[in-house]
């Protein structure tokens, strides 16, 4: 007779991690990751990789996994039609359970963020805690009414944006170190590549998107726009991105940037010429390889997305540690 409630107990916890979103979470690291490397003062010691530790908690299974379950909970009815398999609407979860789960997780990221800033202390403790604070408020108000944020791209993109492409970096840079202007700009165009991400990911959802009045800029422009719209905002950050290395000295990166985006632009105008064929030889790569970090789908614009977006992710992030890590040895110096 134990081993049934011990079973019970264990589908429950299961069903709580679900609703967190564990795969979500690797989606902040590398902002972390190259904010931390772009101070140039974290030490190799106990300290210091205890505070890492916590960073990564806080933004991953805290931040982003309150956002998610914050979203599973007011999706509800959405999700009994969509998704019946996620743990509200199968019943593994009830709804007060779901907002003891994101409640709890809330509390816990502000106590965690609130301590970490008192231990930092200064201007560089009030951004690292306004910081965080900040992107749990946005992560409520993007799926609670009655702002809704998701409800139009303009409002949603940007919200994403600063959320995990903005103060991931400034939160990092803070914890090592004072703000280096070089982390602000890195900041910027993560925003604005993440802005990019966002309006070609709704392509999954443009008929559901239509049907209930979501105003997705693929539902307001069409499919073909929307590339055009997502594919110019990516190749500006590519131009600013090495303009920026230039500016910085970093000629060497300037030219790997430089030869990045013409590598991206030909996935672009494969993908965009031809959404069901173009960019094909990273169909294996979506189906097999980051399928279960990136998604998987039906729909042709949007795994055209998502083949273009193991590509543009892999560069983007190659170039970016890069910048990172000379950024550092700059001030390491």
């Amino acid at each position: 007779m134990p081993e049934v409630p011990k079973a019970m107990f264990i589908d429950k916890l299961k069903a709580h991690i679900e609703l967190l979103d564990p795969v979500t979470w690797i989606s902040v690291f590398p902002c972390l990751a190259a904010g931390v490397m772009a101070s140039g003062a974290m030490q190799p010691t106990l300290h210091d990789y205890l505070l890492l530790f916590f960073l990564f908690i806080m933004y991953g299974p805290l931040g982003t996994g309150f956002s998610q379950s914050v979203n599973d909970y007011y999706d509800l009815e959405l999700d009994r039609i969509n998704e019946p398999t996620r743990p509200i609407p199968s019943g593994r979860l009830t709804e007060r359970e779901a907002a003891w789960n994101w409640g709890i997780v809330l509390v816990i990221a502000v106590l965690l963020a609130g301590l970490i800033g008192l231990h930092i202390g200064g201007i560089r403790g009030v951004v690292f805690t306004a910081s965080l604070l900040s992107g749990l408020v946005i992560g409520f108000i993007y799926s609670a009414p009655p702002l809704k944020l998701k409800k139009n791209i303009f409002f949603s993109a940007p919200a994403v944006g600063i959320s995990y492409g903005f103060i991931t970096y400034l939160s990092a840079n803070a914890l090592f170190s004072d703000i280096r202007p070089e982390v602000i700009w890195l900041g910027v165009l993560n925003f604005f590549m993440a802005v990019s991400l966002i309006i070609m990911n709704d392509f999954k959802s443009t008929e559901g998107d239509a049907k209930s009045g979501m105003k997705s800029l693929t539902v307001m422009i069409g499919t073909r726009k929307t590339f055009l719209v997502a594919f110019g905002i990516i190749d500006m950050v590519f131009a600013v991105f090495a303009f920026l290395a230039w500016s910085w000295g970093f000629q060497v990166l300037m030219y790997i940037i430089l030869a990045s985006t013409v590598f991206s632009l030909f996935i672009q105008i494969s993908i965009y010429r031809d959404p069901q064929k173009g960019a094909s030889f990273m169909q294996h790569a979506v189906d097999d390889g980051f399928g279960n970090a990136i998604g998987k789908s039906d729909v042709h614009a949007h795994n055209a997305f998502l083949r273009f977006q193991v590509v543009n992710n892999f560069i983007f992030l190659i170039n970016q540690f890069i910048a990172a890590g000379l950024i550092g040895l700059k001030y390491l110096g």
